[in-house]
């Protein structure tokens, strides 16, 4: 079995759609390690603004099938692969690493470049993952996001699923 972290965003009728990817994945994969859910400003692009969370699954399906299934649910949900890269979006997921795999891995870069980029990413994975090292540079998650130094700003939001709390916002 792999460890897998998966990146979730959606800007479009956000709550539906990461409650749908949790959802599924939870149908799935069984049980989830789920981060906080953050709000964030649109990077790359002039949009809404952005629900992310990072969620940990054990499987030992490959790559490329994780791959397929994640891009069917985003269809699923309404997103459009014509559309362009930077975009709004309906639900985005994508996998940050499988395991401790480097490089090309049936079509996917491992671990996804965004982690040590986007602060909507690297921030939920290291409050569920604070002492799993990035397999390219062997640092802990929680110490690359002690070190972050990028103007991005994103801010934890109330999300409930399955009758759980998964994150609140933080007191004004």
């Amino acid at each position: 079995m792999k460890r897998v972290y998966i990146s979730i965003g959606s800007n479009i009728d956000r709550y539906r759609h990461v409650t749908a990817a949790l959802d599924a994945l939870a149908d799935w994969f069984g049980d989830l390690v789920i981060s906080p859910v953050y709000e964030s400003e649109s990077v790359g692009f002039d949009g809404s603004n952005f629900l992310n969370l990072v969620v940990g699954v054990d499987t030992d399906e490959p790559v490329g099938r994780l791959s397929r299934r994640f891009k069917a649910l985003e269809a699923d949900n309404g997103r459009k692969a014509s559309a362009p890269k930077f975009s709004p979006r309906t639900l985005d997921l994508d996998i940050l690493t499988w395991g401790d795999a480097v490089g090309t891995v049936e079509g996917v870069e491992l671990p996804r470049a965004e982690i040590l980029k986007n602060a909507f990413v690297l921030r939920p994975l290291a409050d569920i993952a604070p002492g799993d090292q990035h397999p390219v540079c062997g640092e802990c998650y929680g110490e690359l996001w002690r070190a972050y130094q990028r103007d991005q700003k994103l801010w934890p939001v109330d999300f409930s699923w399955r009758e759980r709390q998964v994150s609140a916002s933080a007191p004004a």
